[in-house]
């Protein structure tokens, strides 16, 4: 057992690989919606869920099946969250009509756990000086996933079946399941204690009324009745989520965790973090896409755009990816000698850069793919850093859970992002048509950099628990000479 432990790139590769599955099928349908729709017969709406559904289950689990594998044991719980992961791509692939999609996406939605699970091994299996490299490919992944993701779906739409999108993903996660199983270790850092039951299910009821309310909004109508008492009792299960996790013995999540100052900076600078990442990401191919010219009837009507097809739009977010892949492990670098709330400050400063840029500049193609490598380093960094601060400043038998709650918050500051850019569009159209005129594209844009230069300011105020010791011991050093 003690020769395999030795083998940390094995390790870091096998996990790397069961990112990529997981990023590669939250973006891939993405571009197949159109064909989705009109091959299963069914609505704008109802298609719509196959992205939403995937979301809420994601965001349950991901904190759930992090907390199991904190208590039993991460490579066990990664296995089985790949495995649950596998027959929902499996399942997805065979989908007859909207409805077994839809479920087999919501099976998929397991899969969320692979990131905090995969933080959880890393943090028990490898050396301190290669924790912050290691975790910052791994956190890479999940944002390379966006850019690769949506161009080998355009490839596969247009040439094949929209059933190979799962097919392919299919294949990559049985291959990660194995590699799992047959070469990580398991952790042997585990926490005796019960499933907290009522915790889990208030905390579930609470991200799912929350998410639902939010990716329903635009249609069912902010101020409807449903929408409000979607909010309403979201609010509610939060806070006797928050209740009865201070009051049972053995709480799902330890609110005192949360409440510590680097993990609560760090989870609020998620939250802003997924609001302007994913205005920015998604905005993107929206505006490559758009045709000038867009109406017979009102010549030249949009000014903006350059016609893209599903498989260029992709194209526009590979340099983002590309600088993605460097950007987590150079983070990780930078942060084992200054800190890493210094490379999350940076990335959120970059991506603030980013955004700036693309509402400013966005009449030729060039102006687009400039501003994408700063868009992925920035992200990189981010990602990455917000990773390694939180797998710092808990206890090893928290790793899971900790990590699993920040990639929650980056889930919902998502969900606000890309509403927000959805209700900036449909507030400005071009007069007589129903295309969305550049100045909402312009306004998304500086709302996400507004967002990310605030998230910039917050990351400054994290903390981590190796710089104070560092500067304790500086002072220590210094007072007696002063």
């Amino acid at each position: 057992m003690e020769a395999e432990r030795q083998h940390y790139n094995v390790t870091l590769g096998i996990l790397t690989l069961a990112g990529i599955a997981y990023a590669l099928q939250q973006t891939m349908v993405i571009p197949a919606l159109p064909t989705l729709q009109r091959d299963l017969h069914t609505t704008t709406t109802w298609v719509t869920w196959v992205l939403t559904v995937f979301l809420l289950v994601a965001s349950v689990a991901t904190p759930l099946l992090g907390k199991l594998g904190d208590q039993y044991g991460k490579e066990r719980l990664l296995v089985i969250s790949l495995a649950i992961f596998l027959v929902g791509s499996v399942a997805a692939a065979c989908a007859w009509n909207i409805w077994a999609l839809i479920v087999a996406r919501a099976i998929q939605g397991a899969g969320g756990a692979v990131f905090p699970l995969s933080f959880g091994i890393i943090r028990d299996e490898f050396p301190r000086e290669k924790l912050g490299v290691a975790i910052g490919l791994v956190s890479a992944v999940f944002g390379i996933g966006g850019g690769f993701g949506i161009v080998l779906s355009g490839l596969i739409v247009d040439n094949i079946s929209w059933r190979w999108l799962f097919i392919v993903g299919a294949i990559t996660i049985a291959v990660a399941a194995v590699l799992v199983q047959r070469f990580v270790p398991e952790s042997p850092i585990k926490t005796a204690s019960r499933v907290d039951l009522l915790g889990a299910t208030l905390l579930s009821g609470g991200l799912i009324a929350m998410l639902l309310a939010l990716t329903e909004g635009e249609d069912w109508g902010w101020t409807s009745g449903r929408i409000l008492g979607l909010a309403a009792a979201s609010l509610v299960l939060l806070v006797a989520w928050g209740w009865a996790e201070l009051h049972v013995d053995e709480p799902m999540v330890d609110m005192r965790m949360l409440a510590r100052r680097e993990v609560l900076f760090t989870n609020l600078t998620a939250l802003i973090a997924g609001f302007a990442m994913f205005g920015s990401f998604v905005l993107i191919p929206n505006f490559v896409e758009m045709p000038r010219g867009f109406s017979d009837s009102v010549q030249q009507a949009v000014h903006y755009g350059f016609h893209a097809s599903a498989t260029k739009a992709g194209l526009y977010l590979l340099p983002s990816s590309f600088a993605l892949l460097f950007a987590g492990p150079i983070a990780g670098l930078i942060g084992r000698r200054v800190g890493s709330k210094w490379p999350l400050a940076a990335g959120m400063a970059l991506v603030a850069a980013a955004a700036g840029s693309l509402a400013a500049w966005h009449d030729e193609p060039w102006e687009i793919l400039a501003a994408m490598p700063v868009l992925g380093v920035g992200v990189g960094f981010a990602f990455a850093a917000m990773a390694t601060l939180i797998t710092e400043a808990v206890r090893p038998t928290e790793t899971g859970v900790a990590t699993g709650m920040n990639t929650v918050m980056r889930t919902v500051g998502g969900v606000i992002g890309g509403q927000m850019g959805a209700a900036l569009l449909a507030a400005h159209k071009i007069p007589g048509t129903n295309a969305p005129s550049v100045v909402g594209f312009e306004i998304a844009f500086a709302v996400s950099a507004v967002a990310a230069l605030v998230g910039a300011g917050v990351a400054v105020l994290v903390t981590p628990p190796r710089l104070r010791k560092r500067e304790r011991l500086q002072t220590a050093e210094v007072s007696p000479t002063s």
